[in-house]
Parts: structure tokens; sequence; C-alpha cells
């Protein structure tokens, strides 16, 4: 079972960058007891979230072959608390894409002010040898999918 740190996918400039949202409910899991009378999102799953994002960016450039695998976190910084009831705005851009690794930077922001940012590597592998390649394309489609009028409603 995969656990997902991002909601939607808002935007993407193919091999470039992309911009996602993570909505923070007091129905997730890690809040129960990180911290139970305050509860807050852990750093390492701000940090997770804007990995993820990178692995989508992978995948939607090289036709869902390769996928990202985090290898190392060159800097991550926290500044702000993320709380329930937060967005988890995330901008993930590449530094540098190549057929066996790749660079991101990436910042997260909550109403408009920077709560992380941070700079990672990922390692590139087949996406196959992860899961099934046409099950990661049906679900890149589900978290690009706009929000429709009536689902608002």
């Amino acid at each position: 079972m995969r656990f997902l740190l991002i909601d939607r996918i808002v935007e993407i400039k193919s091999g470039q960058r992309a911009r996602a949202i993570k909505n923070v409910a007091m129905s997730e899991d890690f809040l129960t007891y990180h911290f139970p009378s305050t509860p807050i999102m852990p750093g390492a799953l701000i940090a997770e979230s804007a990995v993820q994002l990178a692995g989508w960016i992978v995948r939607e450039a090289t036709d869902f072959e390769l996928s990202g695998l985090v290898t190392a976190f060159e800097r991550a910084r926290f500044m702000q608390l993320v709380r329930p009831g937060d967005q988890l705005e995330l901008d993930v851009k590449v530094v540098e894409l190549d057929d066996s690794q790749a660079r991101f930077s990436a910042i997260a922001r909550c109403r408009g002010k920077k709560v992380a940012s941070g700079r990672f590597r990922q390692r590139l592998v087949p996406t196959g040898d992860l899961e099934a390649i046409e099950g990661a394309r049906r679900l890149f489609e589900i978290l690009c999918t706009p929000l429709t009028a009536e689902a608002n409603s």
C-alpha cells in the first residue's frame, strides 16, 4: 500500500518543476502521536512530501519508465510549524536530471509563508522494479485532475 502525502498536483512542467498541495487534517495518523496535545506535521513528512512530488516529476518526464529513490539530503531547513487545518504548498524544481540520478530543490509554504526548504538527490531506477507502470500512470492522472466547481459545492 502506498503512503501518499500529496493530495493534488496543481502544475507540472515536464522535467523541470512541479507544484502540489497537501491538506493537513486532524485525521492524519501521524498527528495522533506528534504531539497529542499540540499536533504538528513532522518535518520528516514535510520532506517526504517534496520527495514524492520529485518522484512524479521523474516519472512524468521519462514516460513512467523511471522512478526516483531518495539517496541524500544536502540541506533541509524548517522554519514554521505545520498544523491540522493548514494547506502545505510544495514547489519542487529540478536542478539536474540524467539517466541515473536527479537533484532537486524544494520549498514548502503555508498561507504564503515559507515553512521548509531543502535540496536532495534521487537515484533513478526502472519504475517496473517498484510498482506497476500502469498503476502509477492512473494515480498520476488522479493526482493531476483539477477539482471541479461541482466537487467544491
